[in-house]
């Protein structure tokens, strides 16, 4: 079974997102305009439909003139696990250029190691992992 894919709705600024995100996660990004799928419900050059396909794979676009863009509560993306502590936390950190962490990567109390961020376009990230053990049953310091 594969897990929903985001699809994210901007407001003029699903490109430069998108090429945001892959400078962050890698990937490649592939975007068809309006004017290509022959839409004129908004600028010609603006995104109709956007994909970045990678370790971390989304779909944006440029909302229609009309449609509600980007505007989110009560949800984030949730990337806990989903590669290596040195990669998370890397990632956490380019995320959090230009946006605002709102909960520090760092070590909980249950032992895992979280946080979060709004990134600069609006997006909150929860990013995580939990700590492995060595052979002998020792805590590693990721």
């Amino acid at each position: 079974m594969s897990a929903p894919t985001p699809y994210l709705m901007f407001p003029g600024t699903a490109r430069e997102a998108l090429e945001a995100y892959a400078a962050v996660f890698g990937g490649e990004v592939a975007v068809n305009t309006y004017a290509e799928f022959s839409r004129t419900d908004g600028p010609a050059e603006a995104v109709a439909h956007g994909l970045l396909h990678g370790p971390v794979q989304l779909y944006a676009a440029d909302a229609a003139e009309g449609d509600a863009s980007l505007h989110v509560t009560g949800l984030m993306m949730s990337l806990l696990g989903h590669a290596e502590p040195a990669t998370l936390r890397t990632w956490f950190a380019a995320l959090a250029e230009a946006g605002e962490v709102r909960e520090p990567l760092s070590r909980r109390p249950w032992g895992a190691s979280d946080g979060v961020v709004t990134d600069r376009f609006g997006v909150t990230w929860l990013l995580g992992f939990e700590h492995g053990s060595d052979p002998d049953g020792a805590a590693t310091s990721d």
